[in-house]
């Protein structure tokens, strides 16, 4: 963007940036509030205040999905339904959903767990996703694919699965914030400039 294109964007915050988050858990909704604080913070050296607000969700899964496919398309309809709700009340839209996704390696198929996120608003769409974190496949022997997506250990109350998988060394949250993160950088790449691109240009030009 161009100083000028650049200045009118950040004049739509004046007073900071309103996300509107599917669901109302709060290992989300922090998470959602962390990862853009951390974009627009370290990132973008751009400290605006984020409210996240609670949306009602009436379709909350059963189970987990099974695919990343299935997950991304149960975040993407969250963040469509809440745009068409609510329009342009909000900058920003944002579902995170947890689900599984396999990798088939000789020795069998391996599951994973990791959260998705979709952000809709300005600017367009982005998904980003948190890393990824192996059932052991001991908890897994027996169980046929309409077992798996209730398999996971971990309550929500004790921090999900992944802090559960993870000895209390990852959580939801982390998982929630990381996501974000990568979809907010995706969403302003090439559109506004992270400060370590421009440290680097700057470095560029030194040399």
């Amino acid at each position: 963007m161009s100083s000028a294109d650049l200045s009118q964007f950040w004049s739509r915050f004046p007073t900071g940036v309103e996300v509107a988050v599917a669901g109302a858990h709060p290992d989300k909704l922090l998470g959602v509030r962390d990862g853009f604080r951390r974009y627009l913070y370290e990132g973008l050296d751009h400290p605006l205040p984020v409210a996240v607000v609670a949306q009602a969700d009436d379709d909350e899964p059963s189970g987990l999905e099974l695919t990343d496919e299935g997950t991304v398309a149960q975040a993407r309809g969250k963040v469509t339904r809440l745009e068409q709700r609510l329009g342009s009340t909000y900058h920003f839209y944002v579902a995170a959903e947890g689900g599984l996704h396999a990798v088939d390696a000789a020795d069998g198929t391996h599951y994973f767990v990791r959260c998705w996120v979709t952000i809709v608003g300005l600017l367009g769409e982005a998904w980003g996703a948190s890393g990824s974190l192996e059932i052991p496949r001991r908890l897994l022997e027996g169980l046929d694919e309409g077992q798996l997506s209730f398999a996971v250990p971990g309550t929500r109350r004790s921090g999900g699965m992944i802090s559960s998988l993870s000895g209390g060394l990852e959580s939801r949250r982390a998982a929630v914030t990381e996501a974000t993160m990568h979809a907010l950088s995706t969403l302003f790449y090439g559109k506004l400039e992270s400060r370590s691109i421009r440290a680097g240009d700057a470095f560029r030009r030194r040399r």
